[in-house]
């Protein structure tokens, strides 16, 4: 069965972290370790592997600052990679408290954390074009679904539906037993044209090489962060009127 990362459809099995109360986060004692192989997130206490995680740190000037890519100076506050729980941290000063100093919020930083996401990923399909694993194209791509081992088919998220559904049956008539590919399709055509190099860029396969594997992982990862880590609670309707009798029907 095919995967598809989709800013609309969940990635992985694990529940849904629950949310601490920031009164209990005050003591925790690792909200702000970089040392050891895992983090704790300063919104759910929760301890996850350093990749599912956005590191936050502070500027000179008091600021919030996110560093996606680990390597910016200072103490380090993790939170879980999800857009929802970096508003939540701001909303209930997790930050502050990380830090253990003031820190100038900025309502922004969740659709910040979002761009440098999306520019990172962007940057390593860019990488793996000119690695030579990316195929554009839609005869090239078509032709790479029917006979060789895939990591991954790209679609420009406002390009149509026929060219994915021919690339599916590609896929399918294939006779090697090969894996079947992840479909992303978080990046609009424009996109796909400044990363690639190319014009009018609709559909992209990547090979099975590791330059395709660290795009898979940024692509995976922008993906996730748009996904509420909570559930949003559907308002109840009104009332129904009771039907004559009194009973409700």
């Amino acid at each position: 069965m095919q995967q598809c990362f989709d800013a609309n459809v969940k990635i992985g099995s694990e529940p849904p972290p629950g949310i601490a109360d920031p009164c209990d986060l005050a003591d925790e004692p690792d909200l702000a370790d970089d040392s050891g192989p895992v983090r704790t997130c300063a919104v759910t206490r929760q301890k996850h592997a350093p990749d599912a995680l956005i590191r936050f740190v502070l500027s000179p000037q008091g600021e919030i600052v996110p560093d996606i890519r680990c390597k910016l100076p200072g103490r380090g506050v993790w939170i879980l990679a999800h857009a929802d729980l970096v508003g939540q941290a701001l909303k209930r000063g997790s930050f502050a408290r990380g830090f253990k100093t003031k820190a100038v919020p900025s309502a922004a930083l969740p659709q910040q954390v979002d761009a440098l996401l999306e520019k990172d990923a962007l940057q390593s399909l860019s990488i793996a074009n000119k690695a030579g694993v990316v195929v554009t194209g839609f005869a090239k791509v078509e032709a790479a679904c029917a006979s060789e081992a895939l990591a991954a088919l790209v679609h420009a998220a406002d390009g149509g539906v026929d060219g994915i559904r021919k690339l599916g049956q590609a896929l399918r008539r294939r006779r090697d037993n090969l894996p079947m590919p992840v479909e992303i399709n978080i990046f609009n055509s424009l996109q796909l044209d400044l990363a690639l190099g190319r014009t009018n860029v609709i559909h992209a396969a990547l090979k099975d090489k590791a330059a395709s594997a660290a795009f898979l992982a940024r692509a995976r990862r922008l993906a996730m962060y748009r996904v509420p880590a909570v559930p949003v609670k559907q308002e109840a309707g009104p009332p129904r009127k009771p039907a004559a009798g009194g009973t409700d029907q």
